[in-house]
């Protein structure tokens, strides 16, 4: 999905985001007993799509995204910080965002909403 709208739309990230994916997902993976390789490269490739947003332009949301989002999982602040920073929604299937005053999408609905904004075009 993210290929076939890259030229579409712009999918964000926090910067700190695929440092932590590359740190936690080989130890997730070996402990399903799934390869880590292949998962490393196609992570390597989504880095390629997904523009990082640097800690500058969503720290001056960090107080309020950890008043959100601490009771939950207070690791997530960077992305609802971005978020709010650039008033947008988060694309996500982790239930800790619902309810975080941020609209926020499962796979699904983006999925929806980019194929019908492309067929707008």
């Amino acid at each position: 999905m993210l290929r076939k709208y890259a030229d579409h739309v712009e999918f964000l990230a926090p910067d700190t985001a695929f440092l932590e994916a590359s740190e936690r997902l080989p130890d997730i993976l070996e402990g399903r007993g799934l390869p880590v390789l292949p998962a490393m490269q196609a992570l390597n490739l989504i880095a390629r799509i997904v523009q990082t947003i640097d800690t500058e332009t969503y720290s001056k949301c960090q107080t309020i995204a950890h008043e959100r989002i601490d009771r939950r999982d207070e690791g997530d602040w960077p992305v609802l910080a971005s978020a709010l920073a650039l008033d947008c929604p988060i694309w996500t299937e982790d239930t800790d965002f619902f309810g975080c005053g941020v609209a926020t999408r499962t796979t699904d609905r983006v999925e929806l909403y980019l194929a019908e904004a492309s067929s707008a075009r």
